[in-house]
């Protein structure tokens, strides 16, 4: 039972007009299907065909330059994208904020477990996961644009409670992919630095009577692969594209540390500067205690790695991607979702269980704008078209949540130094505004659970409380009214113990 092995140009002819296509994959590169992405871009190209395709892909796909989706931005092809992530493709950004195509965003968990419902064909997802937010139907449903007028997501009560429901969705074609592929479709993933769900994915192309195409590194004999090592069985796989030039990322032909080969010493990881971002690491970094569980986000939030490492402290609590890596220091920037050292790596759809459970202790997440109802919004500024990623899964559910930041936006510059901070060119954006521009974390959500939340910046820390957002702690050098609460758009609740950050931040 060998399966055909095919040309990527090949595979690409095997996807129908107006099919549902699952794509496996995440950010930088990491885990996606390049070569089958692109001859599905070009074949387009060159012929018209096929037209009008829904996308599904739980995470962003792409480098911010060329891969992943914007090999697929040409008008006509994609008819319907359903995203976790949009930040990693601009040129389909750009489409689908010109209304070119239909777009959803949802969160990155929730689709991750559609594949599971998808292949186990149960009624879909049904969670809290996005209630308050955009997600929710009563807000905006998901939808990112103007043109994108059908709701997929709707509101059930059982027993009393609220839940978001998402039917199943069905599925023509799965791209998938890994490393090693044996002749009868086996395939391993032994230099993939996450494995995120290509099992789910494969088989809810199988059980919806789609197809399944599996891009892979190398050709092996059948029977000579482990089977312990085996992460798609042969049976969900239908066609075999063998890619010699697969990268591990977009940045890496192969690195052992993401994959858990060999373990990196942790000095060459280098020290972030003292500036502004160190500041709010070091900051928030004191809200860790041993033993936490912890999910870093991107951009100001992995400088509390660097911190950690740095200071001597990252063995007291357990760093999580929601890709599947646990323990070890998450990569940072354009490959964010592997990590150097990591003591496993698990299915991105079962990081979620975990996190959507409860499982995370603290959390830290960027923010692009605060509010006076503690509201965040981190997934659309603008012309930003990032969406929510594993953002809402991950602060909704956290014990604990602090978001980072810089105070104000654009062309912001400080001096830090000497156990103080001084302003030397003003933001020209405020970041606490009256109302932020979409809901990507609910306040008042928050609030109904007791959920501890702080907001972090390089000069001020805030805390949600039940009567609002209270101002607890300012820099060193900072004056309260002059440089923090006249510059808000809404006035936080200052108490009489108001602190001060404690020096050694700033030294």
């Amino acid at each position: 039972m060998q399966k055909p092995i095919l040309s990527a140009a090949e595979a690409a002819a095997l996807v129908p007009d107006g099919a549902w296509v699952a794509v496996q994959g995440s950010g930088g590169g990491v885990g996606e299907p390049t070569a089958l992405l692109r001859a599905l871009g070009t074949r387009y190209r060159e012929s018209g065909a096929p037209k009008d395709l829904t996308l599904v892909h739980s995470t962003g796909l792409g480098d911010k330059k060329e891969i992943g989706l914007d090999y697929l931005a040409i008008p006509g092809l994609v008819k319907r994208d359903i995203a976790g992530h949009l930040g990693m493709a601009p040129a389909m950004g750009k489409l689908i904020l010109e209304n070119k195509l239909e777009c959803y965003n949802f969160p990155q968990g929730v689709l991750s477990h559609m594949y599971r419902a998808v292949a186990a064909k149960t009624p879909g997802v049904i969670t809290k996961v996005g209630l308050g937010t955009y997600i929710d139907p009563r807000l905006e449903g998901g939808k990112m644009n103007a043109a994108t007028k059908e709701d997929l997501v709707e509101v059930l009560t059982v027993k009393g409670e609220e839940y978001l429901f998402w039917p199943r969705f069905s599925f023509d074609v799965a791209f998938v992919r890994g490393t090693t592929a044996d002749a009868k479709g086996n395939i391993t993933f032994e230099e993939e630095g996450a494995f995120l769900e290509n099992l789910s994915i494969a088989q809810a192309a199988k059980n919806s009577g789609g197809i399944v195409v599996a891009q892979a590194k190398y050709l092996a004999q059948a029977g000579t692969l482990d089977a312990q090592q085996v992460k798609i069985p042969g049976i969900y796989v239908d066609y075999i594209v063998v890619d010699s030039e697969q990268k591990q990322t977009c940045l890496d032909v192969y690195n052992p540390a993401y994959c858990g080969r060999i373990k990196v010493p942790r000095d060459s990881i280098p020290p972030i500067p003292l500036d502004e971002r160190k500041v709010v690491a070091r900051r928030a970094a004191k809200e860790l205690f041993p033993g936490a569980v912890v999910n870093l986000g991107v951009g100001f939030p992995s400088g509390i790695a660097a911190v950690a490492t740095e200071e001597g402290f990252i063995d007291d609590f357990t760093l999580t991607v929601e890709q599947g890596a646990v323990g070890g220091t998450p990569v940072g920037g354009v490959v964010f979702g592997v990590a150097y050292n990591a003591e496993a790596i698990i299915p991105m759809d079962a990081q979620f269980a975990f996190y959507d459970g409860g499982g995370l202790d603290v959390a830290f997440l960027g923010m692009a704008e605060a509010d006076a109802r503690g509201n965040v919004n981190s997934s659309k500024v603008g012309a930003m078209l990032a969406g929510c990623g594993g953002f809402i899964n991950i602060t909704q559910n956290a014990k604990e949540v602090v978001f980072c930041g810089t105070f104000r936006a654009k062309d912001f510059a400080c001096r830090v130094g000497g156990g103080s901070l001084s302003i030397e060119s003003e933001g020209k954006f405020p970041k606490f505004v009256e109302r932020v521009n979409q809901v990507t974390f609910s306040g008042d959500y928050a609030r109904k659970k007791g959920q501890r939340v702080l907001y972090v910046t390089e000069r001020a820390v805030f805390e949600l409380f039940a009567d609002g957002v209270h101002l607890i702690e300012v820099a060193p050098g900072i004056d309260p009214v002059r440089d923090v609460v006249d510059l808000m758009e809404f006035k936080p609740i200052v108490g009489p113990d108001l602190k001060t950050m404690d020096q050694e931040l700033f030294r």
